[in-house]
């Protein structure tokens, strides 16, 4: 699969994020609020593909990845340092997937997710071919960005 069909299917996923829960924008709602939808959307533009939120499994096992300066965090970190994405497109139990997406609403940074995004990339753990940033507009004129990594 190519970035301009993966770009089609989350343009499509978009139009229909705006189209029926534009409100999510309007009320400046949960992340995970935005992002369960917005999968929601994802998964009939994958079919065959497993699209999870917040999923923290490589394989069977937990993910651990390696960022900022070879520190190695925990997926059950609660501390803030969770590495494990706000959205994938993927198949279970496979270490092969698709595409990764961490989403920021609008006024937050996003400087750590785009190091995520780049490890999810590039960690000999794990294969994620296409990464991209979710940026949810919360105010007019409302919108999502998509920034691919």
């Amino acid at each position: 699969m190519k970035w301009t069909d993966i770009e089609g299917r989350l343009l499509r996923a978009k139009a229909t994020f705006l189209n029926l829960d534009r409100d999510l924008l309007a009320v400046n709602a949960n992340e995970r609020s935005m992002t369960h939808k917005f999968a929601e959307h994802l998964q009939r533009e994958f079919p065959g593909w497993n699209v999870d939120c917040e999923y923290n499994r490589n394989g069977e096992f937990p993910k651990v990845l390696r960022c900022r300066l070879n520190e190695r965090v925990s997926p059950d970190d609660e501390y803030g340092h969770t590495v494990f994405p706000d959205i994938i497109v993927h198949r279970r139990r496979v270490r092969k997937s698709l595409l990764v997406l961490e989403a920021k609403t609008s006024g937050n940074s996003d400087e750590r997710d785009r190091e995520k995004l780049e490890a999810f990339k590039t960690d000999e753990n794990y294969t994620y071919s296409f990464a991209a940033l979710l940026h949810f507009v919360t105010r007019q004129p409302f919108d999502i960005e998509i920034v691919p990594c």
